[in-house]
C-alpha cells in the first residue's frame, strides 16, 4: 500500500506577517485611539480640546471617519482577490477616505499648531483627497494598475497619523522642542512614505495597465 503525503498547507509569506503585525501593532491601534476621541471615551489633550471647541461637528466626525478609513484600507487591499467583496469595501472605503479629507481641512485651520504644521496637515489631506479621485477614476476607466498605485499612494499618505503619534510620542518622552518637531513631522510623516510608494510603484511613469470591466 502506497502513502500519499497530505497536501501541505502554504506557509504565509514574510510580507504577509510584516503587514499583519504592522495592522495589528500600528494601524488598529492609532485608529482605536481615534474612535476613543471622536466618540469622547477618552479625555482629550488641551491642544485637541481647543480644536474641538472650535470645530465641534468637524473634529469628531473627522476623527471617527478617518480611524474608520485607517482600518477599511488595508483590508479592502487584502480583499482584492475577491471582486465582489473588495468592490463593496472600496466604496465604503471611499466614502471614509472624502468625508476624512474633506473634515481634515477645517481641522488642520483649527488646530493650535504653528503655521507649518498646520499647512502641513491641510495639505496632507488636500493630498489625500487628490489620490482618491485619480484613484477613483482609474478603476472607473478598467486601469487597475493606476488604481492599485494610486491606492497604496493613499495608504501611504494615510498613514501618517501613525508615524505624526509616534514622532509626538518621542518628542514629549526625550524632552525635545515640540513645536519644531511637530511641525517637521507634519509634513514629513506623509511626504516620506508617499515618496517611497511612488518610487517603488512608479506611479508618475505610465504602464500598460490591466484592463478590467469598469466598475458602476
Amino acid at each position: 500500500m502506497t502513502d500519499f503525503p497530505y497536501p501541505s498547507r502554504r506557509a504565509p509569506s514574510v510580507s504577509a506577517v510584516v503587514l499583519t503585525l504592522i495592522f495589528l501593532l500600528l494601524v488598529l491601534p492609532t485608529a482605536l485611539v481615534a474612535f476613543a476621541l471622536g466618540f469622547g471615551l477618552r479625555p482629550l489633550p488641551y491642544e485637541l480640546f481647543v480644536v474641538l471647541q472650535r470645530q465641534p461637528l468637524a473634529f469628531p466626525l473627522h476623527m471617527i471617519v478617518s480611524g474608520a478609513a485607517l482600518i477599511l484600507i488595508p483590508i479592502a487591499a487584502f480583499a482584492r482577490h475577491w471582486r465582489g467583496i473588495h468592490r463593496a469595501l472600496g466604496r465604503v472605503t471611499a466614502a471614509a477616505v472624502l468625508i476624512g479629507g474633506l473634515t481634515a481641512l477645517p481641522v488642520a485651520l483649527a488646530s493650535e499648531a504653528t503655521t507649518i504644521a498646520r499647512a502641513g496637515l491641510f495639505t496632507q489631506g488636500l493630498v489625500w483627497l487628490v489620490l482618491l479621485a485619480v484613484a477613483v477614476s482609474a478603476i472607473r476607466r478598467g486601469d487597475v494598475a493606476r488604481h492599485a498605485r494610486f491606492m497604496l499612494a493613499m495608504a501611504a499618505v494615510a498613514s501618517g497619523v501613525i508615524w505624526l503619534r509616534l514622532a509626538t510620542f518621542a518628542a514629549t518622552s526625550f524632552g525635545l522642542p515640540f513645536d519644531q518637531v511637530y511641525a517637521g513631522t507634519a509634513w514629513t510623516c506623509w511626504l516620506v512614505p508617499l515618496g517611497i510608494i511612488a518610487i517603488a510603484t512608479r506611479w508618475f511613469v505610465p504602464s500598460a495597465a490591466v484592463r478590467v470591466r469598469p466598475a458602476v
